[in-house]
Protein backbone atom coordinates (compact mmCIF):
# COMPACT_ATOMS: atom_id res chain seq x y z
CA UNK A 1 0.00 0.00 0.00
CA UNK A 2 1.29 3.34 -0.99
CA UNK A 3 1.00 6.39 0.67
CA UNK A 4 -0.30 9.63 -1.21
CA UNK A 5 0.35 13.24 -0.16
CA UNK A 6 -2.80 15.43 -0.50
CA UNK A 7 -1.45 18.60 -2.16
CA UNK A 8 -3.82 21.02 -2.41
CA UNK A 9 -4.57 23.40 0.03
CA UNK A 10 -8.11 22.86 0.55
CA UNK A 11 -7.45 23.86 4.60
CA UNK A 12 -6.65 26.79 3.73
CA UNK A 13 -9.53 27.89 1.51
CA UNK A 14 -11.70 26.59 4.22
CA UNK A 15 -10.06 29.13 6.77
CA UNK A 16 -10.39 32.11 4.44
CA UNK A 17 -13.94 31.63 4.06
CA UNK A 18 -14.49 30.88 7.54
CA UNK A 19 -12.88 34.05 8.52
CA UNK A 20 -14.75 36.22 5.80
CA UNK A 21 -18.30 34.60 7.14
CA UNK A 22 -17.22 35.69 10.81
CA UNK A 23 -16.52 39.41 9.50
CA UNK A 24 -19.26 39.38 7.26
CA UNK A 25 -21.83 38.73 10.45
CA UNK A 26 -19.76 40.77 12.59
CA UNK A 27 -20.03 43.96 10.32
CA UNK A 28 -23.87 43.38 9.55
CA UNK A 29 -24.67 43.23 13.43
CA UNK A 30 -22.56 46.46 14.26
CA UNK A 31 -24.67 48.02 10.87
CA UNK A 32 -28.27 46.18 13.05
CA UNK A 33 -27.55 47.67 16.03
CA UNK A 34 -26.22 51.05 14.67
CA UNK A 35 -30.25 51.29 13.49
CA UNK A 36 -31.69 50.69 16.76
CA UNK A 37 -32.88 53.65 18.86
CA UNK A 38 -32.50 53.64 22.34
CA UNK A 39 -34.20 55.20 24.76
CA UNK A 40 -32.66 57.99 26.80
CA UNK A 41 -33.76 60.13 29.59
CA UNK A 42 -34.84 63.69 28.61
CA UNK A 43 -34.04 65.40 31.48
CA UNK A 44 -30.55 65.37 33.51
CA UNK A 45 -30.31 62.99 36.07
CA UNK A 46 -29.27 65.13 39.46
CA UNK A 47 -29.10 63.29 42.85
CA UNK A 48 -27.52 65.21 46.24
CA UNK A 49 -25.53 63.39 48.18
CA UNK A 50 -24.83 64.99 51.46
CA UNK A 51 -21.12 66.08 53.01
CA UNK A 52 -21.52 63.55 55.59
CA UNK A 53 -20.89 60.87 53.08
CA UNK A 54 -18.27 62.16 51.26
CA UNK A 55 -14.47 60.94 52.26
CA UNK A 56 -11.55 63.47 51.42
CA UNK A 57 -8.51 61.15 50.26
CA UNK A 58 -4.87 62.80 50.10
Amino acid sequence: MQFSKNTSNRSGKSLLIKVTLVLIIFIVAIVLLGKIEFPFPNKDIEKIIPNEKLKIVK
